[in-house]
């Protein structure tokens, strides 16, 4: 069973209460091949919320609690972060995923590039705080972007 991040199934749970409908994902959703999470809710996030970028680096220094999880109004949402991103984890132990597929850019679920924590648009080399947890934890872990290349 495949992770993937639920707003890329059409589910609106967007920090904007949108979604990021793909439509090849929504096809595996439709065909029983995935299951959709999303962190930022399961660590108790509301919808819609405040973006949210990592300040100080990326997913791994949050996870060694060297960088913060922080709202467009200054709030540090790291523990709801860290939580999400725990949970995903234990969801994909219980199905056996050894495979994501994940929303790109974000502070949760990016992989290989982030927002750079200044709310600018400007992005940096490195994982949000799930993608980085799932790789720590062996679980392969690519963006809608990758998956439509294949």
């Amino acid at each position: 069973m495949l992770l993937v991040s639920a707003c890329l199934c059409g589910i609106n749970c967007r920090y904007s209460g949108d979604s990021s409908a793909d439509e090849k994902i929504m096809q595996l959703l439709k065909d029983g091949e995935v299951l959709p999470v999303c962190p930022e809710q399961l660590g108790g996030l509301e919808t819609p919320r405040k973006a949210c970028e990592i300040v100080g680096g990326d997913g791994k220094d949050v996870l060694q609690g060297n960088a913060m999880v922080i709202n467009k109004a200054g709030e540090d949402k790291t523990v709801e972060f860290v939580k999400g991103a725990n949970e995903v984890l234990n969801i994909a132990k219980m199905v056996g995923s050894e495979k994501a597929i994940l929303k790109a850019k974000s502070p949760s679920c990016g992989c290989g590039r982030i927002y750079d924590g200044t709310f600018s648009g400007n992005k940096i080399t490195g994982n949000g705080v799930t993608a980085q947890l799932l790789l720590e934890n062996g679980i392969e872990v690519i963006t809608e972007a990758e998956y439509r290349g294949r």
